[in-house]
């Protein structure tokens, strides 16, 4: 079990907080987004150091990665803290241009859900928002997604699910954080049930061919993820890069691998709040299987 140090930042200049090897499994402990600076609804604004705000743990080096390889990562477990809390106001998410304060509530998990309050309780969908590698050139801050992962905000990142990301640094750097006990297709205030965990990973390197963007694997079929300026061109380049990566695997042309795509395949929004927007394109494991389609 290792407890690794936090940074706002992925950042090439951060010190790995540990080494791993391929194959390994290691335990990670992670604040909620606030670095757990809120405990009540009373807290106020202007006590909270914004400069802290999603950190990620890490970065963990993954030693034998290489720029060009891919990095797996398994989600094996998430455990959850006892209490989630969630947060919106003025400017934040998508309807922060009709608030006019902050509000904040506590939410405890009971019973295996989150309490919302007193006539609701919400099922628990603990997912992992911010995991991702660290990019080529300049530190990104964690609360940005983009090609190295971070911010991705996507709810199929949780237990069993399995991600592929583009190595671009010498041993990958991994780090995570800002994990949800549940949260819907957008997060559209700015924040889901923000939550401090402990995460149970295993990760490989791949010598094979290199991503653009991450991809995620589950039970349920199998997605590509892009972080772009804007929604369409997320999707746009989601579903061209599942084509590329597909094509290669069945005898089919391109216009009919679309059709494919166009009949049975899904566009979803992970995220429209972060200074960059996720969306994902997903392909139901029914149609990998019938073509014994292997990508990784």
């Amino acid at each position: 079990m290792e407890e690794g140090v936090f940074s706002p930042k992925a950042d090439k200049e951060n010190e790995p907080a540990f080494h791993i090897s391929s194959g390994e499994q290691v335990v990670v402990h992670t604040y909620d987004c606030f670095e757990n600076q809120i405990q009540k609804e009373s807290t106020e604004m202007d006590t909270l150091d914004w400069n802290r705000i999603n950190p990620a743990t890490g970065p963990i080096h993954v030693e034998g990665a290489q720029p060009g390889d891919v990095l797996k990562v398994r989600i094996d477990n998430i455990d959850l803290g006892d209490q989630g809390v969630m947060l919106t106001g003025p400017d934040l998410g998508v309807m922060g241009h009709r608030m006019e304060d902050f509000q904040v509530k506590v939410l405890p998990i009971e019973n295996g859900k989150v309490v919302f309050d007193d006539k609701l309780s919400l099922p628990l969908n603990p997912m992992i928002g911010v995991i991702g590698v660290t990019p080529e050139g300049e530190g990104v801050n964690c609360g940005t997604p983009y090609a190295h992962g971070g911010n991705m905000d996507t709810k199929r990142i949780t237990t069993g699910a399995t991600l592929y990301f583009p190595v671009f640094q010498p041993g990958a750097l991994l780090a995570l954080g800002d994990l949800h006990a549940a949260m819907g297709d957008g997060e559209i205030s700015v924040s889901g049930v923000e939550i401090p965990a402990e995460v149970t990973l295993t990760t490989e390197v791949l010598k094979t061919e290199s991503l653009d963007y991450p991809m995620l694997e589950d039970e349920e079929g199998i997605a590509t993820i892009v972080s772009k300026e804007t929604l369409d061109e997320a999707v746009d380049t989601a579903v061209e890069m599942m084509i590329d990566r597909i094509l290669p695997h069945v005898d089919m042309t391109t216009s009919e691998l679309t059709m494919l795509m166009s009949a049975a395949g899904q566009v979803e929004v992970s995220q429209v709040v972060d200074p960059l927007k996720t969306a994902r394109f997903f392909v139901p494991r029914y149609i990998l299987d019938a073509y014994d389609i292997h990508l990784f």
